[in-house]
């Protein structure tokens, strides 16, 4: 595996290339086993209304996917600790990915894609997940997705009293689905 540490407008000294290499290589290698190479990016922002001038940009490069992570700190160091702790968070969500990728569905369980009974296409149910779902603001569930890390989250909304899902959106903002009923 390949690790490379470059600097841009910044002199890097040993302590923090140590600093660096024992923080990030050490638990990237510990977390996922299959790495091509890792590039730890140092930078640092010119505006001084910024406190949070330290910038550290981390790509892991697999077989599979690109993972990248930027970290900003009051200095590098603090910016290597906020760096390494997103990238284990992106890590974990993708082995988990490629985990559920992995495992061989049921051939009891399936959706099919087309209402043609001859058209032979059919997904896979792989997981059901069963949870209970609790009243509450459309902004309260948006809190408990992103604190979840999760793209949507189900929900019973306070207001209406009708099951509801809050989204993501591209554009990060967010969207909410619920049922209308026919009048």
């Amino acid at each position: 595996m390949e690790f490379i540490i470059k600097g841009r407008n910044v002199e890097l000294f040993d302590d923090i290339k140590q600093y660096a290499e024992k923080k990030i290589k050490s638990r990237i290698e510990k977390f996922f086993e299959r790495i091509i190479k890792i590039e730890v990016e140092f930078s640092a922002e010119k505006n001084r209304r910024i406190n949070k001038d330290s910038k550290v940009e981390v790509t892991v490069f697999t077989p599979g996917a690109v993972i990248r992570a930027t970290g900003y700190g009051v200095d590098f160091f603090e910016a290597v600790d906020n760096v390494n702790s997103k990238m284990e968070r992106q890590i974990k969500r993708y082995k988990n990915k490629m985990i559920q990728k992995s495992r061989k569905p049921s051939d009891l369980n399936f959706v099919k894609e087309s209402t043609k009974p001859d058209d032979g296409n059919l997904k896979n149910i792989v997981k059901v997940k069963r949870f209970e779902i609790k009243p509450m603001t459309p902004e309260e569930a948006t809190l408990q997705m992103e604190l979840l890390g999760h793209d949507f989250y189900v929900f019973i909304n306070a207001e209406t009293g009708k099951t509801a899902v809050v989204y993501k959106r591209k554009d990060k903002d967010y969207g909410i689905i619920e049922p209308q009923n026919k009048a």
